[in-house]
Order: C-alpha cells, then structure tokens, then sequence
C-alpha cells in the first residue's frame, strides 16, 4: 500500500497525539467516515508508526542502550505511549522475533467509545502502529503489531502481539495479513532515516512549529499559522483555488508566538477571520499568548471558538466538522 499520510504534517510530528482523547477520538470519527473503515486502519496504522520508529531509532542512537555511552536527556528514556512487554519465552520458531504485551492505559479504545461508542472489532490501529515502529526501530528489524484484545469491544485490556512481516503473513490471519500491507516500511523507514540525518541526534521533537509558515489540509480541517494579514489572506486565496481544499469547513489560525495588539494586530486578525468566514468555514483560534488574551476576547464574537493550544484545537475542529455534516 502507498504512503497515505505525509511524514511533514503536524499530525506525523506531534507526540501528544498518542494521549489525547478528543484528538484522537475526532481522528477515528474523521477518518473513518472519509476513508471508511480499512482506509481509516491503514492511515492510523502509517501515521503511529512514523511516531514510534523515530523515537525508537532515536533513543536507539542516542546511546541509551549503551552502558558506555551518556544518554541525551532530551530524549524520551520509554515509549511515549504507555506500553507493557510480558516477560515469557516465544513459542514461535527459532530465531523469529515474537513479543506480548499491552497497553494499560488504553486511551485510543477510550476515545474511539467515547465517541463512536463500543466496536465489535480491535480498533487501536494508533497504538498497534506505533508500538510496531517503536519495537522495529529497536530490534533494527520489521516488526508489527497486532491487537489481539480490545477494551473498545468490552474485553478487559488492550493487547497485542508483534512478529515479523512475513511470520503473520505465513499465518494467514485477516487483520494481521491487512496491516501488514498496509505499512510499506521501506519507505516509512526512508523518510523517519532522512528526517533524523537532518536533526541532531539531542534535538527534541517539536511539533506544530510556530515559526513554519506551513498550511497544512485535512479533509474539512484546515491550520493555518497567523503571520500578518498579507501571508494568511494570500494563502486562503491560493489555498481557495485548489479544488482538493474544496470540503474545508473549519479554519484553526494558530496564534502560537504572536501578539496582538489594540492597534494593527487586532485589524489584521480581524481581517482574516473576515476572510475564513466569507469563504464559508467556520474559524477556531489556537495558542492565544497572555498578552493577546484581553484584545482576542474583544474581537470574540458569540460564535468563535477558541482553544488553549493546537492539538486542542485540531480535535476540536474535526469535531465540529463532523457535526456540520451530520448536520447537513
């Protein structure tokens, strides 16, 4: 299967969204109604495992596996989702890698109930696809992750199983055949190498970076970084022409490292939010600073929402785009 998410986008870079339950409740509800179920598996599947394979090729290379060698205390020392390995030999054959485990906190099942409600099926394909970039990027070999168990459907943890690509394949299981196809690794695993051959090994991933200039488009959702009134009307513009922007229905303008003053500030957010809500979207502020805070509730109108930070404004947003369409 082809690469289905950009390894760029925020949401390939944003570590908080393995544990945060609206954002990722909003994705499965967004995704699943877009791509329908396997479309949907597939690009939760792709989108983990870009997270787990850079922070496990990291910490990897980072020397924290080995004793001689000072660990880099800006990496993260554990997966940064919770997850549980049980100590018990494989029963699989010689020299094939197979781990058990779980993930006890079990956020995705949670999210995806919360607001989906309960699933027949297996349904943390976030956290199977990261766990299987995090295991492969460790043991320097491919390795997925299958979930065997869901509190989604009402079993009483969320477990797993990881093997290599071609032992779930020689199995013949459905799932595990489908999420094998579903990661292409040779070219997962060349955009992660590129990316860390151009940071430093010590530099901490960051996400949703203020100072990128950045659009980025989800299916209705769509960030757009506050540079000035010029930069952002310029790119609803260019943006407006594009037909694949045609199904934007919410516009979060991220306020992250700008402050908005009484004077030139507040009639240039003015004028974008003019131009969000002419085009047809509804507008979501993100990231206002202290300093901004008394000037945007003045240009609050009744209907703008506005959010502490951006993954909070993203899931928020995919949620109102999913209400308009139930709506409609």
């Amino acid at each position: 299967m082809p690469l289905l998410v950009d390894p760029q986008d925020e949401l390939a870079r944003e570590p908080r969204l393995l544990c945060d339950t609206r954002l990722l409740g909003a994705l499965h509800a967004e995704f699943g109604e877009r791509l329908g179920p396997g479309g949907a598996a597939a690009t939760l599947l792709q989108l983990g495992y870009l997270h787990g394979l850079r922070d496990g090729l990291r910490l990897l290379r980072c020397g924290f596996l080995d004793a001689a060698r000072p660990t880099v205390e800006a990496l993260p020392t554990s997966p940064r989702l919770a997850i549980r390995l049980d100590a018990k030999p494989t029963g699989s054959m010689r020299g094939a890698i197979e781990l058990t485990g779980s993930w006890p906190e079990h956020h995705e099942a949670h999210a995806r109930s919360a607001l989906l409600g309960g699933s027949g099926e297996v349904s943390c394909f976030l956290s199977a696809g990261y766990t299987s970039g995090w295991l492969s990027g460790l043991h320097e070999t491919e390795l997925v992750a299958i979930e065997t168990a869901c509190a989604s459907r009402g079993d009483p943890q969320c477990a797993f199983v990881a093997r290599e690509p071609l032992a779930w394949l020689s199995a013949g299981a459905g799932q595990a055949r489908a999420s094998v196809c579903a990661l292409p690794f040779m070219e997962l695993r060349r955009c992660v190498e590129r990316e860390l051959a151009r940071a430093p090994a010590a530099q901490e991933l960051s996400a949703f970076d203020p100072d990128s200039p950045a659009v980025h488009v989800w299916g209705p959702v769509m960030v757009l970084p506050f540079s000035g009134s010029e930069e952002c009307l310029r790119a609803i513009d260019l943006i407006g022409r594009d037909p694949a922007a045609g199904e934007v229905s919410v516009v979060v303008l991220d306020l992250s490292g700008a402050v908005i003053d009484e004077g030139f500030g507040a009639v240039a957010l003015e004028n974008v939010l003019e131009a969000i809500e002419a085009w047809g979207a509804e507008p979501i502020l993100a990231g206002v600073s202290p300093l901004s805070e008394r000037v945007v509730g003045e240009l609050q109108g009744s209907h703008l929402v506005v959010r502490k930070d951006l993954p909070l404004a993203i899931a928020s947003a995919f949620q109102i785009a999913h209400a308009q369409r139930r709506f409609l």
